[in-house]
């Protein structure tokens, strides 16, 4: 029996499971609950608010939680332990070091710059130039393979979006959530954050999952670090799609 592959699928068997009921509820929350949580009265909120989303945010913190861990142990082991990061196994680096530093320090630029940055299409673009232009460091400076390289930014967009959940959605979520039950009108300064950031995870989460899908099949994926780029502002697209969908969708 070869342990290091018994390892590995308990491990992606973990991370996929994780990872659905993580997206999942992130998609119910964006393209479900958005459209229904404005048709409530006050006492109906009072009521569903407390007893619905404290159920719903537990499974969606700890989905994020475990599909963040077990990702992090996938891409050690396949990646840093297997030598696949580069097209041939070699020495690190310095420069493909500090690439892989990038990959889970970005969230705190992130941070930084969406508190600062408002406005929804710049958000959007600004997004996109900075995505790809990682992409194009991973690819053309630091020499990652294909699938080193997407996945990299696969990685890096879940460590972004695993920030979000617990550092900024989850936090805002409590004290909305509480002044819901106490009849109170909610901080709007919480409520946009928490919305926001939640919009973002809903964007990344789009790439995120080709990133994932195309390590599986390198024979068919285009492997070109201009067409990963092409792909990120696709999925947005298609994303952006979803939600003018989702606002369509009427009840009984």
């Amino acid at each position: 029996m070869d342990v290091m592959n018994l390892v590995e699928s308990l491990f992606r068997w973990m991370h996929v499971v994780a990872g659905i009921l993580w997206i999942g509820l992130l998609y119910f929350f964006n393209w479900v609950n958005s459209a229904f949580a404005p048709t409530m009265d006050g006492d109906t909120k009072k009521k569903v608010v407390p007893e619905l989303l404290p159920r719903a945010l537990y499974w969606f913190r700890w989905g994020a939680a475990w599909t963040w861990v077990t990702g992090l142990v996938l891409i050690t082991l396949v990646y840093y332990h297997a030598g696949l990061l580069y097209e041939t196994p070699g020495e690190w680096s310095a420069l493909g070091i500090v690439m892989v530093a990038l990959t889970f320090l970005a969230v705190f630029l992130y941070d930084g710059i969406f508190k600062a940055v408002k406005k929804p299409q710049a958000q959007f673009f600004l997004g996109w130039i900075l995505a790809s232009a990682v992409v194009l460091l991973f690819s053309y400076a630091a020499k990652f393979s294909y699938r080193g390289y997407s996945i990299h930014l696969g990685s890096m967009f879940g460590t972004i979006m695993a920030f979000n959940v617990w550092f900024r959605i989850w936090p805002a979520q409590q004290k909305i959530i509480r002044a819901v039950k106490n009849g109170e009108a909610p901080d709007g300064a919480l409520v946009g954050l928490a919305g926001m950031r939640s919009k973002h995870n809903t964007y990344m989460s789009v790439p995120l999952v080709w990133t994932m899908v195309s390590q599986h099949g390198v024979g068919w994926a285009p492997q070109s670090p201009l067409i990963l780029c092409g792909i990120i502002i696709f999925g947005w697209w298609v994303t952006s799609m979803l939600y003018h969908r989702a606002a369509k969708v009427p009840g009984f």
